[in-house]
Order: structure tokens, then sequence, then C-alpha cells
């Protein structure tokens, strides 16, 4: 699409105007943000397009969007699928061998789980392999308890953190403030890395991982922009 509009701006009523003229979602609802800094950030987005609009250069827009016309219509719908990846979180398996990557994920993961742990008051089955393990079912309540706390918003934000790197734990240590942005990524993407130390980087899967980490970063930015 062709950029049809001058200038780009936020309003006192935290909407985004374009020309003046408040925007809609793409379910033509209002986009009204929760906050004035998600509202100045969405619309330095428009304001950076070129001659033509991008919508994968604009994620906190592609998010607000979500969280109005995906997420608001049934939010603890939306919060149980998100809830599910407590049940197979990334954190609970680890490497049988070789000794030195189950060491660097023990050493990664066990204080995400220990944070978990005090966090929530729950216990966790951590295994060696892939083979499905069962955790107990007050964890599993528990952790879809704090998930479904969210509204429409934090859980668009929540979602890539979640998806893309498949750990519901670190994505909500992440969203409350007891990890970085960086160290979270590094958690989460621990096994790309091992696998780029051993055997190279591929560029095709080099291009793959940092596509996921942009939209690892976007949910970060958009639940600190919350």
């Amino acid at each position: 699409m062709k950029r049809f509009y001058t200038a780009a701006e936020a309003d006192a009523d935290r909407r985004v105007l374009l020309d003046g003229r408040p925007i809609q979602t793409p379910g033509r609802t209002p986009l009204v943000l929760p906050t004035a800094e998600l509202a100045e950030a969405i619309a330095d987005e428009w304001g950076a397009q070129g001659e033509t609009i991008d919508p994968r250069s604009m994620p906190l827009t592609g998010l607000a969007n979500a969280a109005i016309d995906r997420i608001g219509p049934d939010p603890a719908g939306f919060a149980r699928g998100l809830a599910a990846y407590g049940e197979s979180d990334l954190l609970y398996y680890r490497a049988e061998r070789p000794a030195k990557l189950a060491a660097r994920q023990a050493e990664s993961w066990d204080p995400l789980l220990a944070w978990a742990r005090s966090r929530y008051d729950v216990d966790f089955v951590v295994t060696a392999g892939v083979i499905h393990r069962p955790q107990p079912a007050e964890t599993v309540a528990r952790l879809a308890a704090a998930t479904a706390a969210r509204d429409a918003f934090a859980l668009a934000g929540l979602h890539p953190l979640v998806t893309v790197g498949g750990s519901l734990i670190a994505a909500l240590a992440l969203a409350e403030g007891a990890l970085a942005v960086d160290a979270a990524w590094a958690a989460v993407s621990l096994d790309d890395a091992w696998q780029a130390e051993q055997w190279g980087e591929d560029a095709e899967a080099a291009k793959a991982l940092a596509g996921r980490r942009a939209d690892f970063a976007a949910g970060a930015r958009f639940l600190s922009l919350l």
C-alpha cells in the first residue's frame, strides 16, 4: 500500500492520527491504546514509513491490532492457548547428551524454574529427553491463572514471547521484570546457539533465527510500553 498521509502523531486520547484522522484496526474498531507511551511508539512506526507502507516494519501496530480484534473478544480463550505451553515448557526438557549441553541448559534454565517456584509456589518435573512428562496439576493451574490474569494488550505482548521461545515460564519472567530481554532470548535460543557452535552457522537458519528474535523483541518492547 502506498503511503497516503503526511503526518502521524498520537493525541491526548491515546489514539494515533494520520493527518488528524484517527486510525482503525483491520476489524474497523478505533485503535485506542492503553498508554500514551504505546500510542507514541505506534505513531512513530507510521511516521517512519516510506513511500510504501510495510506492515512487517510495524510490529507494535500489529500487536495492538491483535489485542483489539483477535484477543479482545475472548481473552480467556486466548490465555488458555498460551497457558498450554506451561504443560510442556522448553525448560522442562533437557539434553541427554552431550553433557556440556546439558550443563549449559541447567545453568541457564534452572534459575528460571527457581524463580517460578518462588513466584507461583509450584514445582516442576524436569526430564532428560523429549518424551512428554506431565506436570503437577497445581503447577499447570497456577501458571494458567497467572496467564489469565492479564488483559488483552498484555496477552498480545506475551504471545510472541511464548510462541517464539517455546517457554511460558521465561515469558512470564520477562513480563514481570525478573529477566531482561537479552537474557530471556539467550535462554530460549540456547539450543540454536549450541547447534551453530557445533556445526557452523547456516545462512538460512541464521536468517530465520534473526526473524524470530525480532518478533521476540517486539513482544518485549510492547509489554514495556503498557
